[in-house]
């Protein structure tokens, strides 16, 4: 087994922290909000005070951040962990952070320190059963390294080099939002036509958009909609000019939403849109 830290514990990061800590992994986090690790310091695990701090000894460091502003003070800041990072480790970025910034990593960190870039799909319930879909970018050999530990969460696929698997979660992100927003969309042409609510999720259950309206409607789910946003941004960000209508409609639904912590499922709410 390994020995891992866990640098980001909110809820997908504490989930598959929980998760690691079961399948017999060695654990040591760190979190910005030290009040979050509390549930797994009460069940032994070491809490470290600085990133630095949680990274000493350890052979693979773990990174489940909000954005790339967060995964570089993390890294680089004041206290940070790339620093710290002895040759033969490695680290997996399991952040929605896209590609650019993924690669960009490489070249700052320590000499010898390998890295895998890691994003999941699934929910923080998934996590905790294992039951995550892992999509893993970087070398063979540092991808095999960690394998064992990406299984205990779920099916891993290796998608090719550095940015493979940031790459493929910003795919999945796009259609997964656009989906939720039609169907957002749908609802609202079933209120301007007089369909009942109840009826119109039946109909669109059995249709196109059944697989958008089952995340819609889910209450075993945590993607906040500024986080949403913000991966949609990325998305625009990797386009280099390229036109992407929906993905911008996408973005601007999420826009309207009132409550930026939400679910992304309260764009099917909103009786403006």
């Amino acid at each position: 087994m390994l020995k891992v830290a866990v640098l980001g514990t909110g809820r997908m990061g504490a989930a598959i922290a929980h998760r690691l800590l079961a399948s017999g992994h060695s654990l040591t986090v760190w979190n910005r909000t030290a009040a979050r690790t509390e549930p797994l310091r009460r069940t032994g695990v070491t809490v470290a005070g600085s990133p630095a701090d949680a990274v000493a000894g350890v052979d693979v460091t773990l990174t489940s951040l909000a954005d790339p502003a967060a995964v570089d003070t993390v890294l680089f800041g004041p206290g940070g962990a790339a620093a710290a990072l002895a040759p033969g480790t490695c680290l997996v970025e399991m952040s929605t952070i896209g590609p650019a910034a993924v690669r960009a990593l490489v070249d700052r960190l320590p000499e010898g320190v390998s890295i895998v870039d890691a994003p999941v799909a699934g929910s923080v319930t998934a996590a905790a059963s294992g039951r995550l879909r892992v999509y893993a970018g970087g070398p063979a050999v540092a991808v095999e390294h960690v394998r064992p530990l990406l299984e205990a969460l779920g099916t891993v696929r290796h998608l090719g080099p550095v940015g493979s698997g940031a790459a493929a979660k910003l795919v999945l992100n796009a259609a997964l939002l656009i989906g939720v927003a039609g169907v957002a969309d749908a609802l609202a042409v079933a209120r301007s036509v007089g369909v009942d609510r109840e009826v119109a999720l039946d109909l669109l259950g059995s249709g196109p958009l059944g697989a958008a309206l089952a995340r819609a409607t889910t209450a075993d789910a945590d993607f906040p909609v500024a986080l949403a946003e913000k991966d949609l941004g990325l998305v625009l960000d990797e386009l280099a000019g390229a036109d992407a209508p929906l993905v911008r409609a996408a973005r601007a639904a999420l826009a309207t939403a009132p409550d930026p912590t939400a679910d992304i499922a309260a764009l099917t709410t909103l009786e403006h849109l």
